[in-house]
């Protein structure tokens, strides 16, 4: 059952589309209030956000700006104002559809189950192609070559990336800096392998809760290195 979030301060407005999209097979949570209502659309998991333009807190626009730099999901804005200026500035922040009030339930619904089946057949490719290694809260997309945290992503050099993901993929083995430096580097371990050590310390910098007690990339004095999983 799909999820929806609607975050609308107009309470009737909100119950109306709450109804409706219920009897349509919907799970639907309301949200008055444009700062919790981010709050929740970046912390928990929807597969539809209905946002109105004009809410306390925080409003439309940079809710929908918040979600689109960390998520994919569908956005449908719905506001009172039908000036094409609010229209093209939410689209243009990433919104999918933009709908004036008032508006027919059924052309709402219609709206959102149209988002929903494109979006699904688009995950539903892109999980087909991508190779992702998931471990603990760290996602590791390796054809995208992007890396999450806890839902938050992080930027990786190409070689932090390299030897992030060679690691997870040889869980509980014991790697030497040697080793490590031949594998990512690909030259002999005559070379420089201090170098391992300074992007050891940047991923962990990037994927652990802290550093000094590292959960996922652990050292083993006299050994080298080794991801627990």
């Amino acid at each position: 059952m799909s999820k929806v979030l609607i975050i609308e301060d107009e309470v009737a407005i909100a119950d109306l589309e709450k109804d409706y999209l219920e009897l349509s097979g919907f799970e639907v949570e309301i949200e008055n209030d444009g700062t919790v209502g981010l709050k929740r659309a970046l912390e928990e998991d929807f597969d539809m956000y209905i946002l109105d333009l004009m809410l306390p807190g925080t409003d439309g626009f940079e809710i929908c700006k918040k979600i689109r730099e960390k998520k994919n999901t569908p956005i449908l804005m719905v506001s009172a104002k039908k000036d094409d200026i609010d229209k093209i500035r939410g689209l243009g922040l990433g919104a999918d559809d933009y709908i004036t009030k008032p508006f027919s339930p059924s052309e709402l619904v219609a709206r959102v189950k149209a988002h929903l089946a494109r979006y699904e057949r688009l995950i539903g490719s892109n999980a087909a192609e991508n190779d992702i290694i998931e471990i603990r809260g760290l996602k590791i997309d390796k054809t995208a070559r992007r890396v999450w945290v806890n839902g938050e992503e992080k930027q990786f050099t190409t070689k932090e990336f390299d030897l992030l993901t060679f690691l997870a993929q040889n869980p509980n083995h014991v790697f030497t800096k040697e080793e490590l430096f031949r594998k990512i580097w690909d030259l002999e371990s005559v070379g420089d392998i201090a170098t391992v050590t300074v992007h050891i310390k940047k991923i962990r910098e990037k994927i652990e809760l802290r550093t000094s007690s590292p959960q996922y990339i652990e050292t083993i004095w006299g050994a080298g290195y080794r991801f627990t999983v």
